[in-house]
């Protein structure tokens, strides 16, 4: 079993929920309490031994990269002082992980996203995590929890899901499956639609920002075609291994913030920030 040793960040998006604070701001680079997104992301990548970060960026996005370099100036300004912990966190980052960076041209879907970092992924299993799903818990982080499944099934895809409401189907990638053996939270993916009605949704199980995917992903983007709206969907392509057998879904333990809106934003900062 290959080891999961890289984890991929699809951080290129406009974030145009947020405007106009995302003309200049990146989305990924709003804080809850005094971290951004993104940190709390990487730190998740970090829980499981993972510290190949692979970031799909655009050209708007130089805040991102800025804020995983050392700051010589701000970092003497507060030597000695009590400020000086503050950064403590994000220095560890920087001396523990190595990032690289791909430039997505065009906004394509996640797919799309996903696929660019073929390069710098190769051929072994990666995990994809989306920084505006921020998911807190006490114990296991999502993907540690989903790192032990993948371990277990090391010939399968593993994505996290939660139960939505039915207003909100429209809004996610649902799936279909059987629970496994005596399993409570982990299906055997038989069916994938993404944003579906209502009428057509196969479950109220949405699939959430966390993944593990094999290699065997890339070969299946390369063979999906985009949708209506121009985009390659990565359940589109993950279809394409369900009906192999080689997709799980994971009801993780936790709670989900969707801070790609600003209603789970500011709830996330209600809950979670520590000044």
């Amino acid at each position: 079993m290959n080891k999961i040793r890289k984890c991929l960040f699809p951080v290129a998006g406009y974030g145009t929920r947020f405007l106009p604070a995302t003309k200049a701001i990146p989305k990924e680079m709003l804080p809850i309490g005094s971290k951004p997104l993104i940190q709390y992301a990487v730190e998740e990548a970090l829980s499981c031994d993972i510290s190949d970060m692979v970031m799909i960026i655009s050209k708007y996005k130089g805040a991102v990269k800025a804020y995983f370099e050392p700051n010589h100036e701000i970092e003497n300004s507060v030597r000695g002082s009590e400020k000086e912990k503050l950064l403590e966190g994000v220095n560890k980052i920087i001396d523990t992980c190595i990032f690289s960076y791909i430039e997505q041209q065009e906004m394509l879907g996640l797919g799309h996203a996903i696929s660019c970092g073929n390069q710098l992924i190769g051929n072994e299993p990666f995990a994809v995590l989306l920084p505006d799903d921020l998911c807190h818990n006490e114990g296991y982080s999502v993907l540690e929890q989903m790192k032990e499944i993948y371990e277990n099934n090391p010939d399968c895809c593993v994505v996290a899901i939660e139960e939505v409401p039915g207003s909100e189907v429209d809004k996610y990638g649902v799936i279909d499956g059987e629970l496994l053996f005596d399993s409570k939270d982990t299906y055997l993916v038989k069916n994938m639609i993404e944003k579906p009605k209502l009428t057509e949704a196969p479950s109220n199980l949405a699939i959430i920002g966390r993944y593990i995917l094999t290699a065997d992903i890339f070969d299946a983007l390369r063979d999906t075609n985009p949708d209506k709206n121009g985009e390659i969907q990565i359940t589109d392509a993950l279809m394409k291994l369900a009906r192999q057998g080689k997709v799980i879904a994971y009801k993780f333990q936790g709670k989900r913030f969707d801070c790609g809106s600003p209603k789970g934003f500011v709830r996330a900062i209600s809950e979670l920030s520590k000044f």
